[in-house]
């Protein structure tokens, strides 16, 4: 029988292998491209699979339906809004991937996402 830290990491490693797939190879150009139209179907398309992508995470740590759709809205919430800004900052300072300003804004917008994975785990660790 696997341990709890055990099955946190692997919660954990879940929830970045879920972002990589759901950030690179399945995110739309159409996604890519509306992220930063605020309330635009292509960001809360692309934020809706992030969040509903977690999901799998509660057949290993049961937490309660109530606190299983807190977690899905919290991040559905966070990871539209912090892409939205991302695109926001990047739209306004007309930096793109040739520029050492984008790979800053990407690089926080990552930690940021990732920060969002450790809050989600150390909730549902304190829930176990």
């Amino acid at each position: 029988m696997a341990t709890q830290p055990a099955i946190l990491l692997g919660v954990f490693l879940y929830l970045h292998l879920k972002h990589f797939l759901c950030d690179f190879p399945l995110q739309t150009d159409y996604q890519l491209r509306t992220k930063g139209i605020y309330g635009h179907f292509g960001g809360i398309s692309h934020a809706l699979l992030h969040a509903l992508a977690t999901a799998p995470v509660f057949l290993l740590l049961q937490p309660t339906l109530g606190l299983a759709l807190a977690i899905i809205t919290t991040e559905f919430l966070l990871h539209y809004h912090i892409d939205w800004l991302k695109e926001c900052i990047l739209k306004y300072k007309r930096w793109d991937e040739k520029t050492h300003g984008f790979w800053q804004v990407f690089g926080a917008d990552q930690m940021l996402h990732n920060f969002t994975y450790v809050g989600i785990v150390a909730v549902l660790w304190l829930r176990a």
